[in-house]
């Protein structure tokens, strides 16, 4: 597992694809998993403020994030209860436009399949954003439509809005998701974690 650990935090696969964009920065994977954690957090990539702490979801998504599962920094952060696994283990950067880049799908090919064995089996898993709905669901349904069929997967899986600010408006217009699925989310997890 150490070793595992290791590669993903040497790999340097988008090092040119990095310095492309208009942050021009280089790869600091941010790995955050160890075997046995009951929770799966399945994000997306880490944004540039995760990329400057090397700590997932230190941002305000995931402040939203964690009060989207009931819990504090304290559990978020422990390791041996939850793992983060994005898509990409790296800040994708940002384009012309300032606008995020997606996941490289190289990361995920490399890594993934990989991580996820080496994680054994969650008790719970959370997936946040359509990339990881994507590939843990193989679905290519829209977000809004994978997030309503919640219930389809629950209670081992719950599949999430990204916590960005930018969904505010699909939340107001969504207000199922704080009524019925963002309870049933808080109270999985609690039993998962207990």
């Amino acid at each position: 597992m150490t070793d595992l650990v290791d590669e993903i935090r040497a790999c340097t696969l988008c090092a040119d694809r990095f310095a492309a964009t208009a942050t021009a920065h280089r790869p600091r994977p941010v790995v955050w998993f160890r075997p046995g954690a009951r929770l799966l957090i399945a994000g997306q990539a880490p944004g540039a403020r995760v990329h400057q702490s090397g700590q997932p979801f230190t941002d305000p998504s995931g402040d939203r994030l964690r009060d989207w599962l009931g819990i504090g920094e304290d559990i978020f952060y422990d390791r041996d209860r939850v793992a983060v696994i994005p898509m990409a283990f790296c800040f994708p950067g940002y384009d012309a436009k300032g606008s995020d880049l997606p996941p490289p799908s190289i990361c995920t090919a490399t890594w993934h399949a990989r991580v996820m064995a080496a994680l054994g089996a969650p008790a719970l898993t959370v997936l946040v954003g359509g990339h990881a709905h994507r590939w843990h669901l193989g679905t290519r349904a829209p977000v809004t439509q994978t997030v309503l069929d919640w219930r389809a997967h629950a209670p081992a899986i719950f599949p999430l809005p990204h916590p960005s600010w930018r969904n505010t408006g699909w939340i107001r217009k969504n207000p199922w998701f704080e009524t019925d699925l963002l309870p049933a989310l808080r109270a999985r997890v609690r039993e998962v974690l207990a």
